[in-house]
């Protein structure tokens, strides 16, 4: 095995709270730049630049996993991680059937546009995608695990949005792949907090919405290479492959 870094989750000008520095592209020059090896696409509620940083990676010495940070109807965030054109696909109709047709307020709220490979503008979504869906997080974990996915409870520890401030505690019934972390606390901490964590693997990852968090912290993942199997196994703790924090 080998040790790979791994953020994953890293958010573009999609989301309304991202940076308009924050285009694919340079998504993927600063992650090559900082020597990771994998990282994860997860605008809020949207898929729509995962399939370009995938292209831009391309023949790259970097692996881009498609995913969404889904707000549930709990206002608990959540990532979903997929690895097919497919998969990705029927998510986002999923994301757009139980979206709430709230209309966006770029002034307030920030732009929601999807730009293409010249970085020119395509399309400006018209609905607030910072809203949750009208699903449980049960029933996001249940699609997500259906299309063949990856369901991680994001930043459980924190206090906007994160699942034991809006839950006040972990669903037996939920069926997490793992857990993430914030980069504000450490696994000593958060399984002293909260000692049923214990049997997760635990990841940290940057959430970046602005160029300088990109990287800022991520996850060691030992596999053989990168690859969405091989991170599948690594978070189940399967064929000696594993995910590790920095510290």
């Amino acid at each position: 095995m080998r040790q790979y870094r791994a953020d994953l989750h890293i958010h573009t000008l999609l989301s309304p709270c991202g940076s308009l520095e924050m285009s694919p592209a340079f998504i993927v020059e600063t992650a090559l730049a900082l020597n990771l090896d994998m990282i994860a696409v997860t605008d809020h509620n949207h898929t729509g630049h995962c399939k370009l940083i995938r292209r831009l990676a391309d023949r790259k010495d970097l692996y881009v996993i498609y995913g969404a940070e889904v707000t549930t109807r709990e206002e608990v965030h959540c990532l979903a991680l997929f690895d097919t054109d497919d998969q990705i696909d029927s998510f986002q109709d999923y994301l757009d059937r139980y979206l709430p047709e709230i209309p966006n307020r770029p002034d307030y709220f920030g732009d929601q546009v999807i730009v293409g490979p010249d970085e020119k503008i395509v399309k400006e979504l018209p609905f607030l995608l910072t809203n949750g869906i009208d699903q449980s997080i049960n029933e996001v974990e249940i699609q997500v695990h259906e299309l063949g996915g990856l369901f991680i409870p994001a930043h459980v520890d924190r206090m906007m949005n994160g699942l034991y401030y809006q839950m006040g505690f972990l669903p037996e019934d939920l069926y997490a792949d793992a857990i993430e972390i914030s980069r504000f606390t450490s696994e000593e901490q958060i399984c002293r907090q909260h000692p049923e964590l214990k049997k997760y693997s635990l990841i940290q990852d940057s959430d970046a919405h602005y160029p300088g968090d990109i990287g800022r912290v991520y996850t060691i993942l030992e596999i053989e290479e990168p690859g969405f199997e091989e991170l599948s196994q690594a978070l189940k703790k399967e064929g000696g492959r594993r995910a590790r924090l920095l510290c």
